[in-house]
């Protein structure tokens, strides 16, 4: 059945089924049925029905994310954190928040109020983000953090701030409860990845421009976990891992 047929089918206007099949609007549960009744397929409403209202608890806008202020969002990592044995974090551009020195936290969170407004409670979200790191030396916890080269060398605050900061990474690399990798900007692309955190197999959390996923389906953390496999296995670690840190510091000095 063609776009046009199916539309007129359900009584839409002809550009409503492009718009959906190109994700440009969201269908409704009425538009899900309406579908399957003129495919003749109703079975499949249940699980269609189902997924749009995943979709909707997993898709948070971050302008409702932080309206309660950026202090509230870093006090729900703490509470995640802390129940997570085991956490996966691939960041290809900044220092993951768990590792980032106090003037380094205060530059990316100094950043993330200007784009995404709400409360300016820059104090505030600062102390909270300096509290989860207390996860990495309390508890049964483990940590597996891959960092972008690109990070090392990417200017966050000034030269000074990124100097302590790469000595806290170059520090981390022998932490007993962490495994940092570094992914060399040579490595060959392999695979599509924006940032992501795994927390043990149960959820997800990637971050967009606009809003935050949180995912849950284990489909979708197996392939998150399939291609932090990918990462960790072109990342350097070590003594190769320090080299680059080194390299970059030197850089700045």
């Amino acid at each position: 059945m063609s776009g046009i047929a199916l539309a007129t089918a359900c009584g839409w206007h002809s550009s409503k089924v492009s718009r959906i099949e190109h994700g440009k609007q969201s269908p409704t549960e009425d538009d899900l049925a309406q579908w399957c009744d003129a495919v003749d397929n109703p079975a499949v409403l249940d699980d269609l029905v189902a997924s749009l209202r995943n979709l909707r608890a997993m898709y948070l806008e971050w302008q409702r994310t932080v309206a309660a202020g950026h202090a509230h969002r870093q006090r729900q990592s703490i509470q995640l954190e802390g129940h997570t044995k085991l956490i996966r974090w691939w960041s290809p551009d900044v220092t993951p928040g768990l590792l980032q020195t106090e003037p380094y936290a205060r530059a990316v969170l100094t950043a993330c109020i200007a784009v995404t407004g709400g409360r300016d409670d820059l104090d505030e979200a600062l102390a909270a983000r300096m509290q989860r790191q207390r996860v990495l030396e309390h508890g049964n916890h483990r940590f597996h953090m891959i960092v972008g080269e690109w990070a090392l060398h990417r200017t966050v605050g000034d030269d000074a701030v990124m100097l302590g900061q790469l000595d806290r990474l170059y520090d981390t690399t022998t932490h007993p409860r962490i495994r940092l990798g570094i992914l060399p900007l040579t490595a060959e692309y392999r695979l599509p990845a924006a940032n992501f955190v795994i927390y043990d197999r149960t959820q997800v959390l990637t971050e967009t421009v606009s809003a935050e996923l949180t995912i849950t389906r284990p489909s979708e953390i197996a392939l998150h976990e399939k291609t932090f496999a990918v990462l960790a296995e072109q990342a350097a670690y070590g003594d190769e891992a320090r080299a680059l840190i080194r390299t970059a510091a030197e850089r700045r000095r």
